[in-house]
């Protein structure tokens, strides 16, 4: 979330920021913070006075016992029982209104950095570099729910008699691809400098606040009640929450991990739109590589995060786009974002596969994350990032797509190793 002091030194930055974010009432949002903030000094100042004045009044209760004024010291006893009543309604609204300011915080989405372009949803994106060679497909090209079926590589009846619409069952060849997928990024993580980690992939509420899923945003979350932990919708949740109230050393940073973990997401509100075949599930396999870093050198990582996920897409000899997400697009905890997108010949769209963005202090911010600075041992909050790397539905579908040959599909030439064969066809696998 955002500090106090940031809002109360840059007003009118924050607003302009949170405006082209299209954060709806940004600048009554601000005005009741502060608003609210003011209560909570007001109590406090009041609150330290009579607290200085209560040690002032137990002194003259001393002095007039000592002196023999019996009466006159039980007249300022009773002073000060009524100071510690008035007291209590003071810490008790202090309370309350630090309590409300954390909760108007918590509503109020990340700034977005001045490189961010203007713009309310998709279509505002800035594409800011395309790769990859176009693929030639047969005349009868199908779309991947279709291929998958013809070679049995997944069943999507099946994952809805098992669990529902959205829960996929892999198969023989599709099962053998998602596992060489995840083998290759994670190596392919290794060899970029990131240590691997295996997370749970259940978290606890204090971990969702932390990288700011909770308050949960459009309930997206699946909620275990009994409980009350929640299903990750991606591993940068527990991974960074493994820095939570931590204080890193500075020689330490920058630091690297990948986790490959199942995800969840509900995707509420996303009924209506193409949910067909692989393009929007509930539950998916994927890779996530997660950054703390300096504010200093916090670009710099960004920017090497983004080159390892394009690194990915041109060894899957994918074509990709890259493109700078608009103010409008962003998520709720990003200051910029990039996502990365492969094109599906068969369907003729974009297919997002990676979102990599710097939260600046925003996350680290709530989780309490810093970093103590090797010059004169001060502690600062860190800078966190993270990006998909990568997720695997759409890049299976796109491999399912581009690669199709009257013969079977064409596996990409960095995973054969992994795979263990070279098609996708009705072989015995």
């Amino acid at each position: 979330m955002l500090t106090l002091k940031l809002i109360t030194e840059q007003t009118e930055r924050v607003i302009k920021g949170l405006e082209k974010k299209h954060f709806n009432g940004a600048k009554e949002a601000i005005e009741k913070v502060i608003a609210t903030d003011k209560i909570r000094r007001e109590a406090q100042t009041k609150l330290d006075q009579n607290l200085s004045e209560s040690k002032k009044m137990a002194a003259q209760i001393g002095a007039l016992m000592k002196a023999g004024n019996k009466e006159e010291a039980e007249a300022v006893k009773a002073q000060v029982a009524q100071l510690k009543e008035v007291n209590k309604a003071l810490e008790a609204e202090m309370d309350a209104a630090q309590k409300s300011v954390i909760e108007q915080l918590c509503a109020i989405p990340n700034i977005p950095y001045d490189l961010v372009p203007e713009g309310v949803g998709a279509e505002d994106n800035v594409v800011v570099k395309t790769g990859g060679m176009e693929t030639e497909l047969p005349k009868d090209a199908l779309p991947h729910w279709e291929l998958a079926k013809k070679y049995d590589l997944i069943d999507f009846d099946l994952g809805v008699k098992i669990t529902g619409a959205g829960f996929p069952v892999y198969k023989g060849k599709g099962a053998r691809l998602q596992r060489a997928l995840i083998n290759f990024f994670l190596d392919e993580a290794r060899k970029s400098g990131y240590t691997e980690i295996m997370p749970p992939t259940v978290v606890n509420q204090a971990s969702g606040y932390g990288t700011g899923q909770l308050p949960d945003k459009e309930g997206q979350m699946y909620h275990c009640n009994l409980d009350d932990l929640y299903l990750i919708p991606t591993a940068e949740v527990p991974v960074t929450n493994i820095y939570r109230d931590v204080i890193i050393d500075e020689k330490d940073l920058p630091i690297k991990n990948c986790a490959y973990t199942q995800c969840f997401r509900r995707e509420a509100g996303s009924y209506g739109k193409d949910v067909r075949g692989l393009n929007r599930l509930h539950e998916f396999s994927k890779v996530e590589i997660v950054r703390i870093d300096t504010p200093e050198h916090s670009e710099q990582s960004h920017q090497e995060m983004l080159a390892h996920v394009e690194g990915l897409l041109q060894k899957l000899e994918l074509p990709y786009r890259i493109l700078r997400l608009c103010g409008g697009d962003m998520s709720f905890t990003s200051s910029i974002c990039y996502d990365f997108e492969v094109y599906s010949e068969a369907q003729k769209r974009w297919l997002e596969v990676s979102s990599v963005s710097n939260f600046d202090t925003y996350q680290a911010n709530r989780l309490k994350c810093r970093y103590r600075k090797a010059e004169d041992k001060k502690t600062e909050l860190c800078h966190t990032l993270n990006g998909s790397a990568l997720a695997l539905p759409r890049i299976v579908a796109a491999i399912m797509e581009n690669f199709q040959t009257p013969e079977g599909i064409r596996i990409p030439k960095c995973l054969v190793p992994y795979c263990g064969f070279e098609m996708l066809d009705e072989k015995p696998f």
